[in-house]
């Protein structure tokens, strides 16, 4: 192992700094926005899909951009936030808010701040790994916590979810810093000291350290709801291991604090229609589980039968590990996943067998190679996944002797601590699933918490690897290579917009022509010329909830003005005859120029 010392690791950190923001920039504004980011957009300039707080500015026959952009409310934002989002993420709305009225309004500004929590996860997990396991000496903390923000930094998750704009990149930043102040906290309760020593976190009081928790809990559960599925963790962790009354007390405290001061939000704010959406979404989902699972407009929806969840759960799990990532497909198949993972058992008994004697019998050197590759002429489908799925069972024996070699049993409660936040997530989903009675939750996003730690325990098998005799480390290694390869292609796919688990789509989007549009009659517009926007025709699923004023749609107009000059007088209407043409009328010639066509659904990603 080669020696890192503080300006070496430093150096290196920042290298995956910039590789991490090169990675997040590199075609940040390429594909147009789809619905979820239209939401966004809106909600965060206190505007509501179909003007429902826009009457004075819509229900006449001409409006102008000037109009559309009137002073906004505090009100409007509770509007906006209401039903362009259940009352959800507060929090993050308002820093996309901020960051929009300092650097304009683009596609690239609205997914600006999903590149820099994305980015500044890869800094703080850096921090988080050398704090939390200096026990295990300066070198080896180090090349951890370096290690664990390089995975961080190529992570397809989080490269994906860096380029979409929603709550994500930041409520897994916030979540990660709660885990970090909460751990701090822990260990200062455990060393009973008044002040925490400079280099343990910078002087910081216990008083203060408990605010900075309390704050960031706010935060967080502001900018996801979910994210209550972290400090659960928290709270069984503590349960295990904190047995100072008096820290329960202070803890019971915060954590009162920070609820009543969030159950603001959702009595009086926004947040007072998440709970009654939500049960709305349930009915409606279970409905569509129940009665046509495979042909809704949403996806397939199945019924939350215990066959169903698991199968739903397998990808999920499967891809929070990145040597692990794209097997879901492989997994469902029973004769070729059980033929992989038995192969690699036999090859994790041979390398626990013989690990420690450096002359074992001749067939030992070549044991696990020919177990490993022995698969592949009798996989029948994708033999190079599965070839990469047998070596899983070893890696996780990696990660086992690392725990157990490295980390000394009085500090095994951050061993609990990753597993805890690795699994209780995802756990937490499946059962609010089964709860709810579909699947249509099970996603990655929701318990996308947990990737931070799963970079830590992936890095402990990593470091594992090359302490290995190396008839027993080169053919893992060679294998988790061709994992990398399959990173390295996800990564292409995401950039070109064709891996629908991370960027919805799989065939790729257009720029965004909402943008485009309105550059276009920037250019073109005159004097006594009209512009007509189309009438889109939506499907209404809910009166209270999807049911607006207006008799006409008005979403791709706000969608058009929301990038136009805030003091433009364009004259303009809803053309209540086209469905998918926005379309600017000459004045002195009554000229129709198309400035873009929809085309129903083709260019409405999402709708």
């Amino acid at each position: 192992m080669f020696s890192l010392s503080s300006r070496n690791s430093n150096v290196l950190l920042g290298i995956l700094l910039v590789l991490g923001l090169a990675l997040r920039l590199y075609r940040l504004d390429t594909y147009g926005i789809y619905f979820d980011e239209k939401s966004t957009l809106l909600v965060s300039q206190g505007v509501v899909l179909e003007g429902f707080n826009q009457k004075d500015v819509f229900d006449k026959p001409y409006f102008t951009p000037a109009e559309f952009w009137k002073p906004k409310t505090f009100s409007d934002f509770i509007e906006a936030n209401i039903r362009g989002d259940i009352g959800n993420s507060p929090a993050y709305y308002g820093v996309v808010w901020l960051w929009m009225e300092i650097f304009g309004r683009s596609d690239a500004s609205l997914r600006m701040p999903s590149v820099i929590f994305s980015v500044l996860i890869i800094g703080l997990l850096f921090v988080f790994v050398r704090r939390h396991f200096r026990f295990l000496g300066d070198e080896e903390s180090t090349r951890l916590a370096l290690l664990s923000a390089a995975i961080a930094t190529i992570e397809p998750f989080f490269v994906a979810y860096s380029h979409i704009a929603r709550n994500y990149s930041m409520t897994f930043f916030m979540t990660l810093l709660a885990t970090h102040w909460f751990l701090l906290i822990m260990e200062r309760v455990r060393t009973s000291q008044l002040v925490v020593r400079p280099a343990a976190s910078g002087g910081l009081s216990l008083p203060v350290l408990y605010l900075c928790y309390g704050l960031v809990f706010i935060t967080a559960v502001l900018c996801h709801y979910l994210t209550v599925t972290v400090f659960l963790c928290h709270g069984l962790y503590a349960l295990l291991y904190l047995r100072n009354g008096r820290a329960w007390i202070t803890l019971a405290v915060t954590g009162a604090t920070g609820l009543g001061l969030v159950s603001l939000w959702f009595i009086f704010g926004g947040g007072k229609y998440t709970f009654y959406t939500l049960n709305y979404q349930r009915d409606f989902y279970r409905n569509i589980a129940l009665t046509n699972p495979m042909g809704s407009p949403f996806g397939v929806i199945l019924p939350a039968t215990i066959p169903n969840i698991a199968k739903r759960a397998v990808p999920i799990f499967s891809d929070l590990f990145i040597f692990t990532n794209g097997l879901g497909a492989v997994l469902g198949g029973i004769r070729n996943s059980a033929l992989a993972l038995g192969l690699g058992a036999g090859a994790t008994f041979i390398i626990h067998r013989y690990a420690r004697i450096s002359q074992p019998p001749v067939w030992v050197y070549v044991a696990v190679p020919i177990l490993l590759l022995i698969g592949l002429p009798v996989y029948s489908v994708e033999p190079l996944h599965l070839l990469v799925l047998s070596v899983a069972i070893p890696f996780i024996y990696l990660i086992s002797q690392y725990v157990a070699s490295q980390i000394k049993s009085k500090e095994q409660h951050l061993t609990v601590m990753l597993l805890l936040l690795t699994f209780i997530p995802t756990f937490f989903l499946l059962f609010m699933a089964w709860r709810s009675g579909h699947t249509f939750g099970i996603t990655q996003r929701y318990s996308g918490f947990s990737f931070p730690y799963v970079c830590i325990l992936v890095s402990m098998g990593l470091l594992q690897l090359p302490k290995l005799r190396p008839w027993f480390s080169l053919p893992i290694a060679a294998v988790l290579a061709v994992q990398a390869l399959f990173i390295v292609l996800l990564l292409g796919n995401i950039y070109a917009d064709i891996a629908p688990k991370y960027t919805y789509f799989d065939k790729p989007r257009i720029a965004n022509p909402y943008w485009s549009s309105a550059k276009k009659l920037e250019e073109l517009y005159a004097p006594g010329d009209t512009i007509l926007y189309p009438n889109q025709k939506r499907v209404i699923y809910s009166e209270k909830i999807d049911k607006t004023y207006s008799p006409v749609s008005l979403l791709d107009a706000q969608l058009v003005n929301v990038y136009l000059p805030e003091d433009a007088t364009y004259i303009q209407r809803i053309d209540p005859n086209e469905h998918d043409r926005i379309v600017l009328v000459k004045g002195n010639s009554g000229k129709k120029i198309t400035i873009f066509d929809l085309k129903g659904t083709t260019y409405r990603y999402g709708q």
